[in-house]
């Protein structure tokens, strides 16, 4: 499951909405809807996760995070390193292979870490 995938499910069991009446409301299949929920489709489109926004009546912060949460929810990501170091090769490699490994709370540290280290730049 993809963050946004979470959030969209958090979103609709908090109003009670199914998956069916969902897909209807917005113009996608709830085949399509499960299958992004599940982390099974890429990023939507922008026209997409605003007729979410729309559907849920999200506004402002919220409205933001969500378009934030779908940018970050690729379930299958590439990593380019090509021009970079051999040690920055190494490391996406390192992640590639161990990410499934980890728990909920070392993921966590790493994720914290990485955006502590880019808001120094």
């Amino acid at each position: 499951m993809t963050p946004l995938g979470e959030r969209i499910r958090v979103l609709r069991e908090e109003r009670g909405v199914s998956q069916k009446n969902m897909a209807a409301a917005i113009g996608v299949s709830a085949a399509y809807l499960s299958a992004l929920e599940h982390g099974k489709r890429g990023v939507p489109s922008w026209t997409l996760i605003q007729k979410i926004i729309g559907y849920f009546n999200i506004i402002w912060d919220d409205a933001e995070d969500l378009q934030r949460l779908a940018e970050s929810s690729h379930p299958k990501v590439r990593i380019d390193t090509s021009g970079l170091s051999p040690a920055a090769t190494e490391l996406a490699n390192l992640l590639a292979d161990r990410i499934g490994k980890m728990n909920d709370a070392d993921i966590g540290r790493v994720t914290a870490l990485v955006r502590d280290m880019a808001g120094k730049r």
